[in-house]
């Protein structure tokens, strides 16, 4: 039957506009198939931000009814259902919702398809009613309900070090008890950010969370009014700060987050000392600095069509989920931005992962964005009982720090990292045991063990109680998950790929700090998107208890002259440049994202791992004249490294292969060297097409203002420059040792017939043949 007129009046057009590189795109597909069923379903929203929309999935293209699932008056552009599909072949589609009418209000989009297998993970998503009717209305229901708090008291009652109690209560409520409360942080001096202001301003707001927070926690635990009051007088005099001051998510969003916290916390623990007016007084303010938070993330980043905002899709766990869940009841927004963040967390998450759990921005990024995520993944957890951590990368994402920021490492990793050459922060190991708990899997708790056990004493570092209180951390763990038993990672495999990111990693006797070898390289479609940085193709190295091969400088601030200009370039990598030139690092997103790498093939073998990796698009975007930039990488015998860089240009270009370490190298005609305290490495140039390489060794960091990196360590690297040519094939070898065992890898090449063959042996005559057809 025909429509009416006045139907097809009604009728609003649906356009599905092609995704950019920067967007959300239509998923699933056959492109794209679904990693979880229920699968995750995402499409470009309509023009209309209000527009609400219609999903229907069938085993019948046609769409017949007794084959149809239909999901009505959705909210978001994004939606997972609440039961598992049969397996089976599917198709989907979607279409504008008119809620008036209750009927489709447009045109149905585009038939897409997806098959559902029976080893995917079954994951489904509680619907809005079901999560609705488990949230209870009383406080508190941050981390513990009533009934909770109240066996908790008891278990303290009875025995004080409880999960640890005793512990968290002398080193982090006690001492707020003498603190006096502290003052608004005031604006920077004409308004100009300066690094030390901005960090200072978040710590203190850290401070205030801890204070607060805890005075309330334990006031609540131990039944003392004298907790409960200085808690409620820190808590009102934070209400008071100016929201559009200097703590406002405009101004510092480091500061903002956290007060918003702040009052959260304080609000739910301590609702039932607080008069009527001392709640409304702090609901007022929390509402309306949560909605500062919930307007930029989803009117104005919009990360549901753009999400790759690292702090945006960081504030959805570390802000929303705290602040609506305790505002749920009294704000109907609170309500809309809790079911935003949680079917976003559900559905979306994470931008920069994919389900092996790699994290494009790096381990210390991983460290940051999982730290708040499994705050609110916990939260979320003890509240309304849905459990995040079911889902396929939460189970697997443990393996990324330990196989990328290894016990022992420091600067053998890529991406932004605050640490700033000491060992990996405690945090990262208190991430990691959470995914033990989570999964039992007793390498993870190793990994912690290892990790709290190297940076005892650190606690303190701005890097850690600048972000979160470890003894808090640790209280919640201790009561909400099982603990563990260490397994040793002796046998774990030595080779890890996280294809969604394209990094490859080798990790070998992890357990043996004499002996571990860690060794990552870099090719990934991110590019140098957020936190990472134009390092496609780049390596880092450490062996026999030191760093070797680093990537250099300091992560002194984001933005910094010494983060833009040296840390986020290519010259600060283990990598080339091409007539002079690296990677596209600059700040415009689209062509970050552009700027990427891909990792073509990674092989295993007995006593060979090979990894190839293709950065072309990453250097064309800086240079036009590059056609081809590959890397290939074989790791021989557990025990040395061959290097084959093979690059093709439209115009002759210089190749400059740059190598950088902690301390001064040696360098001679063909090689160099490069000793620490505990091991080195040497590198030799074997073979170049183009003719022998020019090799220098280079103190510092050229063109970054000294006072940029003053009282930090000065790190040096080698530069081999090879003439120009429009094709070059280097091959170069690298091989780690411990000082106590030197280590020569001797090699010839025979250049008869049609190829030249490279021949690698060690004193034990093991040999390793490389092959490159001759270019005619």
């Amino acid at each position: 039957m025909r429509p009416s007129a006045s139907a097809i009046a009604r009728q609003a057009h649906l356009d599905e506009p092609r995704p950019g590189s920067l967007t959300i795109g239509y998923v699933p597909s056959e492109q794209t198939p679904p990693t979880e069923n229920p699968p995750r379903f995402s499409w470009l929203p309509d023009i209309d931000d209000g527009a609400r929309y219609v999903l229907r999935i069938s085993a019948d293209p046609e769409f017949a009814a007794p084959k149809t699932r239909t999901f009505e008056d959705l909210a978001w552009n994004f939606f997972t259902p609440d039961e598992v599909l049969p397996e089976g072949n599917y198709h989907w589609c979607y279409a504008l919702w008119d809620q008036a009418a209750a009927q489709p209000l447009s045109n149905w989009s585009a038939v897409r398809s997806f098959e559902i297998t029976a080893a995917l993970p079954k994951t489904p998503v509680p619907g809005r009613t079901a999560r609705h009717a488990a949230a209870h209305t009383s406080h508190p229901r941050l981390w513990l309900n009533p009934e909770q708090l109240k066996s908790f008291s008891q278990a303290v009652a009875e025995d004080p070090n409880h999960c640890g109690w005793s512990e968290f209560f002398e080193k982090s409520v006690k001492p707020w008890l003498d603190r006096p409360i502290m003052p608004e942080p005031q604006l920077y001096p004409n308004n100009v950010r300066v690094a030390t202001l901005w960090r200072q301003m978040y710590i203190d707001c850290q401070e205030v969370i801890y204070a607060i927070r805890h005075l309330a926690i334990a006031g609540r635990v131990l039944g003392r009014e004298d907790l409960l009051d200085a808690s409620r007088d820190w808590l009102l005099s934070v209400a008071a700060w100016d929201p559009n001051g200097a703590t406002s998510r405009a101004y510092n969003d480091e500061a903002g987050f956290r007060v918003v916290v702040a009052l959260a916390w304080g609000y739910d623990w301590l609702y039932d000392h607080l008069s009527e007016e001392e709640r409304e007084t702090v609901r007022t303010v929390l509402l309306r600095r949560t909605r500062e938070v919930a307007d930029h993330v989803i009117a104005h980043a919009r990360i549901h069509v753009f999400p790759y905002d690292s702090h945006a899709v960081r504030s959805l766990s570390a802000v929303l989920t705290p602040a609506c869940i305790s505002l749920l009841g009294e704000s109907d927004d609170a309500g809309e931005w809790l079911d935003y963040t949680v079917e976003f967390l559900a559905t979306l998450y994470s931008p920069w992962a994919g389900t092996d759990g790699g994290w494009a921005e790096g381990p210390h990024y991983w460290m940051t964005g999982m730290a708040y995520l499994i705050e609110a993944a916990n939260l979320i957890r003890s509240y309304i009982g849905y459990d995040l951590y079911q889902r396929p990368f939460f189970q697997n994402t443990g393996r990324f720090p330990l196989y990328t920021k290894a016990p022992g490492t420091r600067r053998a990793n890529f991406g932004d990292d605050s640490t700033m050459g000491d060992l990996p922060g405690l945090k990262v190991g208190y991430n990691v045991r959470q995914f033990a708990g989570i999964t039992g899997n007793g390498h993870y708790q190793w990994y912690f063990d290892r990790i709290r056990q190297d940076a005892a004493g650190t606690e303190m570092a701005f890097y850690n109680y600048g972000w979160w209180d470890l003894n808090f951390d640790d209280l919640v763990y201790r009561h909400d998950y099982r603990q563990v038993e260490a397994a040793s990672p002796a046998d774990l495999p030595s080779l890890a790929v996280f294809d969604d990111i394209g990094w490859v990693t080798i990790q070998k006797q992890m357990e043996a700090p004499d002996r571990h070898l860690q060794f990552v390289f870099k090719s990934s479609p991110y590019g140098s998107l957020s936190h990472s940085h134009g390092d496609q193709n780049a390596f880092v190295l450490y062996a026999h208890g030191e760093d070797l091969a680093i990537q250099s400088g300091h992560y002194v601030a984001f933005n910094s002259q010494m983060h833009i200009n040296w840390r986020r370039q290519t010259r600060s990598k283990n990598a080339v440049l091409i007539g002079g030139k690296g990677q596209y690092a600059e700040k415009d997103k689209a062509l970050a994202r552009r700027a990427a790498g891909r990792i073509v093939s990674v092989e295993e073998k007995p006593g060979h791992i090979r990894m190839l990796g293709d950065a072309t698009a990453a250097y064309q975007m800086a240079n036009p004249l590059v056609r081809k930039a590959q890397r290939e990488i074989h790791f021989v015998n557990d025990s040395y490294f061959v290097i084959v860089d093979e690059v093709e240009c439209t115009e002759p270009q210089e190749l400059q292969w740059l190598c950088h370490m902690t301390g001064a190298p040696q360098t001679g005609r063909s090689s160099f060297r490069y000793n620490g305290k505990k091991a080195g490495f040497y590198g030799q140039f074997v073979f170049s097409s183009a003719g022998n390489p020019q090799i220098a060794a280079v103190e510092g960091f050229p063109e970054i203002e000294p006072k940029e990196y003053e009282g930090l360590e000065i790190h040096h690297h080698v530069c081999a420059t090879v003439p120009a040519a429009t094709r070059h094939r280097l091959v170069t070898l690298l091989v780690p040792y411990s000082l106590t065992e030197p280590k020569r890898i001797f090699s010839f090449i025979d250049d008869q017939g049609f190829s030249t063959d490279i021949y690698f042996s060690d004193v034990d005559d093991e040999r390793f043949k490389l092959s490159l057809p001759k270019q005619f």
